[in-house]
């Protein structure tokens, strides 16, 4: 019903966070995390690319479904009050572990991408000698 409210909620918390540490990141001088050959406002730029394609996907299902109209209140469990309580328990349960899940599947690619930063060879140390 409303499940797609988490994230969200989490998707903007980030979208300002991103844009936060982008203009420190500018205004330091340091496009890159220390160790990293990723910034941290890039890494966050996917999470919200997550976050909000995620979202995307399960409004438009949900409208499909005739969950969410396009009309007050636009949650068709807001409708009877007997409904609210069932779509506030699928937001606390469905909501927060797909939330959750896109941050861990998040984590995992920021770890994976730091590793193979730190194994590339930096082009600025290599150079060509002619002739030899």
């Amino acid at each position: 019903m409303a499940c797609f409210i988490v994230p969200a909620a989490e998707a903007i918390i980030v979208s300002v966070a991103k844009r936060r540490i982008r203009q420190k990141e500018l205004a330091g001088g340091a496009d890159q995390d220390a160790g990293s050959g990723v910034s941290l406002s890039r890494k966050l730029g996917w999470l919200n690319s997550l976050l909000w394609g995620g979202c995307l996907l399960l409004a438009v299902e949900h409208v499909w479904h005739g969950e969410v109209v396009l009309w007050p209140p636009f949650l068709t469990a807001m409708k009877t009050p007997e409904e609210i309580p069932v779509m506030l328990g699928e937001m606390a349960t469905v909501g927060v572990s797909m939330a959750v899940f896109v941050t861990l599947v998040w984590g995992v690619v920021c770890l994976i991408a730091d590793h193979k930063s730190r194994k590339a060879i930096p082009t600025s140390n290599i150079s060509i000698t002619e002739g030899a």
